[in-house]
């Protein structure tokens, strides 16, 4: 792993991107003084802004870096759906087959950043609209044949699971078969495990690991704790490669190909974290894009790794230029070149 890791051309690939599309909701303010009618601190509104998240973010990140990207989930017909559907017409995003849904209500996740003037903005507060019900199991059934009927265009596939039930036993089936066939298929998951046995890989952060083998989150800072529970999970679900993402830590790399110990990198870039939100979606879709470019794993994971650390220094869920991504990995050689 001495040797810099080069970005491949993406600009071949075609993936598709099917799961939970999220409205990322930004509310930027400043602090004006106390209230009179409650402790609470008044801030003044200056601006709002509006981003893609969960799956809608998966296939904006695929997008930057060049692959051509079809985006397959639901949203509703309300203000948030609305302006998601523009953006990624705005961001060239192919969402033909993105189902407009009457009644159903886009997740929408919206922030408030409190700043005085020439301050970092903080989170101060976070409101989420859900939906009431989980998707229809009538819609992510047409999602899964609208996807199958068009398998023949796609290198790769990343399903994005945010837990608002379009991710299941459809697109699961669908997914084992991609696998079978010999495509690069990548799970980003929060629930459903059992219905993609044997796909390429899954891309879990270590408290979702932790849920999945029923352990202590705290415990699996220890290296050799996290390869054991990865191992269990590898054994569980048949896939060729567990990706840990592990915030401030880096990266964990466990299966096909490797010791059982794993591969560790630490995190990527030196500066201060801004912003976590969509991390997840960056790591998932720049690993698949590396597979589907036939990139070795451990390189994959380091093309992950790199991009994470770009996109957390932005505010809201961001994407890596490829730009980007090269200055990232040189930088991630340099320092390992300096501390030889």
């Amino acid at each position: 792993m001495s040797a810099r890791v080069r970005v491949p051309d993406f600009s071949r690939l075609r993936v598709a991107v099917a799961g939970d599309l999220i409205a990322d909701r930004y509310l930027f303010a400043s602090p004006r003084k106390l209230s009179r009618e409650a402790p609470v601190i008044v801030l003044r509104h200056e601006r709002e802004t509006l981003g893609l998240g969960g799956a809608a973010n998966v296939a904006r990140n695929l997008r930057v870096l060049g692959a051509e990207t079809e985006l397959f989930g639901l949203a509703g017909r309300d203000a948030s759906g609305r302006e998601l559907a523009a953006l990624l017409e705005e961001e060239r995003i192919g969402c033909e087959c993105v189902l407009s849904l009457p009644g159903w209500v886009t997740p929408t996740k919206t922030r408030v950043l409190a700043a005085e003037p020439r301050r970092s903005a903080q989170q101060v507060l976070r409101i989420d609209r859900e939906p009431a019900e989980p998707a229809p199991a009538a819609k992510c059934a047409e999602i899964a044949r609208r996807l199958r009927a068009r398998a023949a265009g796609f290198d790769a596939l990343v399903v994005s699971d945010y837990e608002y039930g379009l991710v299941g036993e459809e697109l699961g089936e669908l997914a084992r078969e991609w696998a079978a066939a010999g495509r690069v298929v990548v799970l980003d998951p929060r629930r459903a495990l059992e219905p993609f046995r044997g796909i390429s890989a899954l891309t879990p952060n270590v408290g979702e690991l932790a849920r999945f083998t029923a352990a202590e989150p705290a415990r699996l800072d220890d290296p050799a704790a996290l390869a054991r529970a990865a191992r269990e999970l590898l054994a569980r679900t048949g896939v060729r490669w567990l990706l840990v993402t592990r915030g401030n830590q880096g990266m964990a790399l466990f299966g096909e190909g490797l010791a059982q110990a794993g591969l560790f990198v630490p995190a990527s870039g030196s500066g201060e974290v801004t912003d976590v939100s969509g991390a997840g979606d960056t790591s998932a879709a720049v690993f698949a894009l590396a597979l589907a470019a036939e990139r070795p794993a451990f390189e994959a994971m380091q093309l992950a790794n790199a991009a994470a650390g770009v996109v957390v220094l932005e505010h809201g869920a961001a994407a890596c230029t490829r730009a980007q991504l090269e200055r990232a990995l040189g930088a991630a050689a340099r320092t390992r070149t300096g501390s030889r």
